[in-house]
């Protein structure tokens, strides 16, 4: 998965996605708009992030989702 301004480093927030160049994780980014803030509420938290970053961290999101596979769980019938 290719999103430039995405790390996955070992080494740096247990190999969590960040914000490339920071330690900003892209879950944090992501409860951040889950709890109604706006980009610009975000930027000014953090303001040596850009619009861009915040949408790189969508589009991550986005990506591993769609990318993901389901495998369905099918009951057997057994009972105990």
């Amino acid at each position: 998965m290719s999103e430039p301004r995405i790390s996955i480093h070992p080494d740096i927030c247990h190999g969590k996605p960040c914000i490339k160049g920071t330690r900003i994780l892209v879950y944090l980014i992501l409860e951040m708009l889950e709890h109604d803030l706006s980009f610009e509420d975000i930027l000014h938290e953090y303001p040596q992030l850009s619009t861009d970053d915040i949408k790189s961290c969508l589009r991550f999101a986005r990506t591993i989702i769609n990318n993901e596979e389901i495998t369905p769980i099918v009951e057997t019938g057994v009972s105990s």
